[in-house]
């Protein structure tokens, strides 16, 4: 009994050494630090590829996205943060077809779990790199995806 409770003390002591040893190493390696010294390097603070910051929709030169508005990214929304009203024009070609009006990416509502931008047929959504959302108003956090007079890109699939 007493054997068994000097030996789970020293079990414990010998535990906190090796994280202690771990912390130390990174005390004594300053050049392995990866901590940001937030907010002081803002202007050229770069996120990691796989952060999560907002759901975007990527413009060229141009003004062209990829969106066609065909709606799998709202239904597979779990939670409705994603709403898109669309219009009809009539092409070149005489043919009515159906185009984006606005893209609306309700920010406070998101999960940010993806299921937008993987499910999207042509790879209109990304992950922003934005991360400072802190609003006095919610509907600051409201945003429509879609630039102003915004065309979809010649040769996307409608």
């Amino acid at each position: 009994m007493i054997k068994e409770y000097f030996k789970d003390v020293f079990s414990g002591i010998a535990s906190l050494l090796r994280g202690m040893k771990v912390t130390l190493s990174y005390f004594v390696r300053p050049s392995t630090i990866i901590t940001q010294k937030y907010p002081e390097n803002r202007a050229e603070l770069k996120m990691f590829e796989a952060f999560r910051g907002e759901v975007v929709m990527p413009h060229n030169e141009n003004n062209e996205h990829k969106c066609t508005g065909c709606g799998i990214c709202e239904i597979n929304c779990p939670n409705g943060s994603i709403e898109i009203i669309s219009k009809f024009e009539v092409g070149e070609d005489g043919k009515k077809r159906k185009v984006i009006d606005q893209h609306i990416y309700r920010l406070a509502m998101c999960t940010f779990c993806g299921l937008c931008i993987k499910t999207c047929p042509s790879n209109a959504l990304a992950w922003g790199q934005e991360f400072e959302h802190a609003v006095f108003d919610r509907t600051k956090l409201t945003k429509v995806l879609n630039q102003e007079g915004s065309t979809v890109q010649k040769g996307v699939k409608e």
